[in-house]
């Protein structure tokens, strides 16, 4: 449904904040356990590692730039540890055609080498998927245990207060039981699992069961003696454990003869030998002790009784629940083989992650030669599995000596030749930053042997770190003239390039990819270095307003100090660490909340009733990085505040930060001191990552406890979430006027106000939505100038709803939508021009570019209208583009483009209903090219 939606909300969760010391990082001026997480982009200051570490304190700062300002020869972007296809469409198409064609056996690991493709765009909602499409598909029960942990890692469920990792979600494509059972079900990636409809039986029964055998003496015939102890057995039930059983008791052996038979030398207390005895009796091993039951399967090994182990091994498995234990029963495990104990024991060390990479007996079984050769031996060492351990390492310190001794471990069990790429490549990344420049650049120039081009730029910056720059500067101008250019090559060859050419290089990186943050920041330093310090920060203004990203928020803090603004300043630090609350500033030398104690001196400071004001004023004008800050302050002097943490969370789902806003949400989880409260936080959680059913079920169980504006506006907000049939959306509307009639603050209702206006105009009640949209407005709700003109617009009145998205624009501090948003209601001409705003505002806003190829192909202009689109997919390769692109390409008779494009669609979201469609009609073209 339009409009009803705050964002495009993804399924995400925030990177990990535990960060103890680690004694194995290597100390590197350019490195640090923030710096180095994956997919950020902060600035990287060579060199600048200063002659003091001391902590940076008001009473030595003589000024607030104690380390001067920062300067373009020690700026440098990272070289991203992800593959990077030169040719992304062709690559997903190509991925696509194979899944659909291979064997259920391999699809799950075409969807983890679509996963290490998809890391690039940065986009948790994709890579979850395709987590979970490899866990749908999982045959064997170690991909299952690896694949589950990966999905509640990517969860986060570490961080909400209460959750243990053996705790089941429910959901079966997590459910720590389930990974455990082999076998595949094609339709189980929504099922439940049924861990709550299991009761625990009481073994009281079966021992006194057990008992009953033992008392039976004319059932034995046969004793086993251990040391001077006799246990009876029943000959025919000990023959039946193993076939060298049944050929000692039944054969040619004299023991077959034997009433007596002598089992000291076997290694075999007198406590097991009577618990075999039990066993082969009762087929069960529930009763025993721990210790016991490892007897066993130790005799059980020595024998072969192959059932005695099997069921050994599950009841072992079954006992594991803690870090404890597994690190206790998996070198039992892997001493007997019991690969269910393994699994189970490895489940519990995947799923305390990543608090286990910080458990050096942890580390010592992933780590060490030996261990990997002893869980390769009983098929637990896998690609998979240091894939997994190797990507929450690099998230956690990327320097460090277990990350390095992690991706090697990659490194040899990878086997296709993607593998191969990934491995070298990290492991390239992870040298370059540890500073050992050979050794990485041998990674690198044998991960493009392996075919990934992008190991090519790591492979020339470690020639410029060995002083070599004219060779990098000549690699990557040959990479440039061998394939088509991306943004990422420019951005390269800048480094080594000088004076006005480097600029040009930094302005065509801008021009192929505007998502690239490091050329805005190269720019913006460059002004500064000339005295321009207002254009600097406009410079960084212009991908700030489209892509948050801390570093950037560091750099134009640095400026708004340099100019003494230091309001905005306090802004953007607060901003920022929202987005990374450890974050250091200035070199990594002063931390942030250090900063701010700093500049709360030098801005006057408002009561938490002022904050309030503040955050209404920053809200309604669109302000949402001001909002950020507003809230962070309000938060210092109310930690404790989950409603705060809850609007932190809306704020940076606007903003696409999802995975802070997924930890902020955690935290009003945590914070809550209801139970009401906490259940709508758990269901926009399960919202989030996509469990929709029962996000529904939480604000259910929320009603019935108490009636709450959030917990029927999460209702709403859920049923809404597909197509509404009539009866669908007048059940919406009545939860919506509920919500309305519960206590709220003004920013909440006016977001409910705004979303009932937009079901009631879907309903055809124009009347009553504008009643709404003017109630919401009222309360300063800005948003709800578009819904006002939306309803102009179906009243015929094109003029009204062009002045009110005026209204919106002039009053929006982030105002790129509402550009977009008025185009629709003005001529071609005024369109074009709103739309190319709406582009320089946000480049990732695809509608324009759409529209702009529509026209020039009404205009019969195909190539124009083609290359329009493909500008975009450089660097965003969406859904509706590529779909738009194919229909392009299709009515222009070229099917195979056409097909591409499609295929790319489809790994994108396999079942979207009209690029299905549009794939089908162009498939049969091909095939039947007469009819074209």
């Amino acid at each position: 449904m339009r409009g009803l939606k705050l964002v495009e909300r993804f399924k995400s969760t925030q990177v990990h904040a535990l960060n103890p010391p680690d004694t194995t990082v290597v100390n590197t001026a350019a490195s640090s356990s923030t710096s180095s997480k994956l997919g950020n982009h902060r600035v990287k200051f060579i060199g600048s590692k200063l002659k003091s570490n001391k902590a940076f304190s008001v009473s030595r700062a003589k000024t607030l730039l104690p380390f001067g300002l920062p300067r373009t020869d020690l700026l440098e972007p990272p070289i991203e540890p992800h593959l990077k296809p030169i040719q992304l469409v062709e690559t997903l198409a190509d991925l696509y055609c194979r899944f659909k064609a291979c064997s259920e056996s391999g699809k799950s690991l075409i969807c983890i080498e679509q996963y290490s493709v998809l890391s690039s765009l940065c986009d948790p909602k994709l890579l979850r998927r395709c987590l979970r499409t490899a866990r749908q598909h999982a045959f064997n029960v170690h991909s299952k245990v690896v694949l589950s942990a990966w999905l509640r890692y990517e969860r986060r469920e570490d961080e909400l207060d209460g959750v243990s990792p053996r705790d089941c979600s429910r959901f079966i494509l997590e459910c720590p039981k389930a990974a455990l059972v082999s076998g595949y079900d094609p339709n189980s990636i929504y099922d439940h699992c049924k861990c709550y409809q299991e009761c625990t039986k009481s073994t009281d029964a079966q021992i006194s069961k057990g008992k009953e055998f033992l008392t039976v003496e004319e059932d034995s015939d046969v004793s086993f003696c251990v040391g001077n102890e006799e246990i009876n057995c029943v000959r025919f039930k000990i023959a039946a454990l193993s076939s060298p059983f049944k050929a000692m008791l039944y054969g040619s052996f004299m023991e077959s003869k034997s009433y007596k038979i002598d089992f000291s030398q076997n290694d075999i207390s007198v406590e097991g030998m009577r618990a075999v005895d039990l066993y082969s009796r009762i087929r069960r091993v529930d009763s025993f002790s721990p210790e016991i039951v490892l007897e066993l399967l130790s005799f059980a090994n020595r024998f072969c009784c192959e059932e005695m182990k099997s069921a050994c091994d599950i009841h072992l498995a079954s006992l594991v629940s803690s870090m404890e234990d597994a690190l206790d029963l998996i070198e039992y495990g892997l001493e007997e083989r019991a690969n269910a104990l393994i699994a189970s024991c490895l489940q519990v060390l995947l799923r305390e992650l990543p608090s286990s990479l910080y458990n050096p007996k942890v580390m010592k079984i992933f780590c060490s030669f030996e261990a990997r050769e002893r869980l390769a031996s009983a098929g637990h060492a896998s690609f998979l599995l240091y894939y997994f351990l190797s990507q929450v390492a690099m998230e956690e310190n990327m320097v460090s000596n277990a990350t390095l001794v992690l991706l090697e471990r990659l490194r040899e069990c990878a086997t296709e030749k993607w593998q191969k790429a990934l491995a070298l490549h990290q492991l390239g990344c992870v040298l370059l930053e540890r500073q050992e420049y050979g050794s990485a650049q041998c990674c690198f120039e044998a991960a493009s042997e392996a075919g990934h081009v992008y190991s090519l730029a790591g492979m020339a910056r470690c020639r410029y770190k060995q002083g070599q720059q004219y060779s990098a500067y000549r690699l990557m101008s040959s990479l440039i003239s061998e394939y088509k250019a991306v943004g990422w090559m420019y951005q390269e060859r800048s480094l080594y390039n000088v004076g006005k050419e480097k600029i040009v290089d930094l302005d065509t990186a801008t021009e192929l990819d505007p998502t690239l943050p490091f050329p805005y920041k190269y720019r913006a330093v460059s002004k500064v270095e000339e005295k321009q310090t207002r254009a600097a920060i406009s410079e960084i203004d212009r991908i700030i307003g489209f892509k948050l990203a801390p570093d950037c928020l560091e750099l134009r803090a640095w400026f708004f100090i340099a100019i003494e603004d230091y309001g905005s300043a306090l802004r953007d630090i607060r901003a920022l660490l929202t987005l990374e609350p450890n974050y250091k500033m200035f070199h990594e030398q002063v931390r942030g909340d250090t900063l701010i104690e700093l500049l709360n001196h030098k801005v006057q400071q408002g009561s938490q009733a002022d904050c309030w004001m503040q955050l209404y004023d920053r809200w309604s004008s669109v302000d949402d990085i001001g909002s950020l800050s507003v809230i962070h302050q309000m938060l210092v002097n109310d930690p404790g505040k989950s409603l705060l943490r809850f609007r932190q969370s809306l704020l940076l789902l606007r903003l696409n930060c999802q995975k802070a806003a997924m930890r902020c949400l955690r935290l009003a989880r945590n914070l809550s001191t209801s139970e009401h409260e906490k259940l709508v936080y758990e269901g926009w959680i399960l919202y989030d990552t996509g469990h929709r059913e029962e996000a529904l079920a939480r604000a259910e169980k929320s009603i019935l406890i108490q009636r709450s504006f959030e917990a029927f506006f999460l209702k709403a907000y859920t049923l809404a979430d597909s197509s509404l049939d009539p009866e669908s959306s007048s059940y919406v509307i009545q939860l919506l006027e509920e919500a309305l009639r519960c206590p709220s603050d003004g920013l909440r209702k006016g977001q409910a106000l705004n979303n009932l206006g937009t079901i009631l105009v879907d309903c055809g009640k124009l009347d009553q939505a504008a009643t709404c949209y003017m109630n919401a407005l009222e309360i300063k709700h800005t948003r709800a100038h578009q819904g006002l003109a939306r309803i102009y617009f179906l009243r015929n009145q094109r003029k009204a709803a062009y002045d009110e998205m005026s209204k919106l624009i002039e009053k929006a501090h982030n105002n790129a939508s509402a550009y977009e948003k008025r185009s629709e209601y003005s001529d071609r001409e005024m369109a074009k021009n709103d739309l190319n705003m709406a582009t320089k505002l946000d480049p990732l806003r695809t509608y324009p570019y759409r529209y702009r190829a529509a026209v020039l192909m009404d205009d019969q202009k195909e190539t124009e209208a083609v290359e329009e689109l493909t500008k975009a997919i450089a660097f965003k390769p969406d859904l509706q583009i590529l779909n738009l692109r194919a229909a392009f390409y299709e009515s222009m008779g070229d099917m195979k483009s056409a097909l591409c494009d499609c295929e790319a669609a489809l790994c994108l979201e396999p079942n979207h209903i009209d690029t299905l469609d549009l794939y089908n009609r162009a498939r049969d073209r091909a095939i039947n090219p007469q009819e074209i």
